[in-house]
């Protein structure tokens, strides 16, 4: 499935779930039905992905989580604010810039329709060739669901 199919699968799935649900509820329980709504859906979901950096010689593992991943190359960004901001544009961004991922959907599920809280964020990041100066990244899918 292209990225944008399977993008609009997932803003498909987050307007089913907004409308059953609403808003209000905790973050966590947004991606838990969601990763559930996506996989009865026949995509792959990974949960709460931790990826590892390596900066300057040192390795941090599980530097970060991805919330969740779609079929390896959909990063979801789940959110239950009362309003997005650019520091969560940003986020996105640089866990897309970080994992060499290309395309990433931030979701807030707060609002009063779904449609008002979803954001396409797109990796146009290009990593210059080996530097010592430029983190190593290792997206660990051994844990999560």
């Amino acid at each position: 499935m292209e990225i944008d199919a399977l993008s609009a699968e997932v803003v498909d799935a987050c307007i089913a779930i907004h409308r059953e649900l609403g808003p209000g509820l905790l973050e966590s329980v947004y991606e838990l039905v969601l990763a559930g709504e996506l996989k009865v859906r026949g995509l792959k979901v990974d949960r709460q992905v931790p990826v590892d950096i390596e900066f300057r010689g040192q390795r941090h593992l599980a530097a970060f989580r991805i919330d969740l991943l779609i079929d390896d190359r959909l990063v979801l960004e789940i959110k239950s604010v009362e309003q997005l901001s650019r520091a969560h544009g940003k986020q996105l961004l640089t866990y897309l810039r970080l994992t060499g991922q290309p395309v990433g959907l931030l979701l807030n599920f707060s609002g009063a329709t779904m449609k008002e809280g979803i954001r396409r964020v797109v990796n146009e990041y290009r990593q210059p060739q080996e530097s010592s100066a430029s983190p190593r990244l290792r997206v660990n899918q051994t844990i999560g669901d």
